[in-house]
């Protein structure tokens, strides 16, 4: 997911790149811990259900890409 969301995704279009249908699941289990986590941010913060919500991975979130890329 934080791969897909370099550039701004809608949650949609993050839920499908993952292979993923239940949307609840999708919330809870992989948008809402990384969102916690900060690896990945909101592009409209004051709007959390705006049509036009993106998110899109963080500088952190870069750093935990490139963690795992020298892992593996």
């Amino acid at each position: 997911m934080l791969k897909a969301a370099r550039l701004p995704r809608t949650r949609d279009e993050l839920q499908k790149l993952g292979g993923l249908k239940n949307r609840a699941h999708f919330m809870k289990v992989y948008l809402e811990p990384t969102l916690a986590a900060r690896w990945l941010e909101m592009t409209i913060p004051d709007k959390p259900r705006s049509s036009k919500q993106r998110y899109k991975t963080t500088a952190l979130g870069r750093k935990a890409l490139a963690r795992e890329k020298r892992k593996g």
